[in-house]
C-alpha cells in the first residue's frame, strides 16, 4: 500500500493509522452541549466526573492514580467539581480520617441529561445493539492499553517518557 507521501505503509500500519485519524476526527465532532443546566467540565473534569460515577466511594489517592493526575493537579480538578456540586467527600465508614468520593444528585441529573444528548446526537447512526455494544468493548480495550502504555512510559526512566503527560481515564 501506498500512503499520502507515496510511501510504502503495510495494509497494517495503514489501518490503524486510519483509526486514529477517525478516533480523533469523531472526538472532535463530539462536543459537550452548551446547556448550562447540563453542567460545563472541562475535559479533565469530565475524565474525573467519569470515572467517580462508574466509581463511587472510591478515595481520592485511587482516583487520582486511575486517572494518572498528579495529586496536587487532582486536588485542583477535585475542588472544582466540588464547587459546581458534582461531587461530595464522604468520611470512611471504617476510618474517619479517610474520605471517599460520590457523585451528588446534581452529578447523576447532568449524567443523565448527558445520555440523553448524546442519544440525540449519534442516534440513528448506529442502532444495532450488538454491534454498539462491540464497538464500546473495543474501545474500552484501546483506552485499558494506551493507560496502561502511558502508566509503564511514565514509570520508565527515560527523559522523554517522563515529559509525557496523561489525563485520560481508566478501563470502565
Amino acid at each position: 500500500m501506498v500512503d499520502r507521501d507515496n510511501s510504502l505503509v503495510d495494509d497494517h500500519t495503514a489501518g490503524l493509522s486510519d483509526l486514529a485519524e477517525l478516533i480523533l476526527a469523531v472526538g472532535r465532532l463530539i462536543q459537550p452541549p452548551a446547556d448550562q443546566a447540563i453542567g460545563t467540565c472541562t475535559p479533565i473534569e469530565s475524565g474525573v466526573m467519569r470515572f467517580i460515577s462508574r466509581n463511587p466511594g472510591v478515595s481520592p489517592r485511587a482516583a487520582s492514580e486511575a486517572t494518572l493526575l498528579t495529586s496536587s493537579n487532582f486536588s485542583r480538578v477535585l475542588r472544582g467539581l466540588e464547587e459546581k456540586g458534582l461531587v461530595s467527600r464522604e468520611p470512611d465508614a471504617t476510618d474517619a480520617r479517610r474520605v471517599r468520593l460520590y457523585p451528588t444528585p446534581l452529578a447523576r441529573e447532568s449524567r443523565r441529561r448527558l445520555g440523553e444528548e448524546w442519544d440525540r446526537l449519534l442516534g440513528g447512526i448506529e442502532d444495532d445493539p450488538t454491534k454498539i455494544s462491540h464497538l464500546t468493548s473495543t474501545l474500552r480495550r484501546m483506552e485499558s492499553e494506551l493507560v496502561g502504555r502511558r502508566r509503564r512510559e511514565s514509570a520508565s526512566p527515560t527523559p522523554a517518557s517522563r515529559s509525557t503527560a496523561y489525563t485520560g481515564h481508566r478501563n470502565d
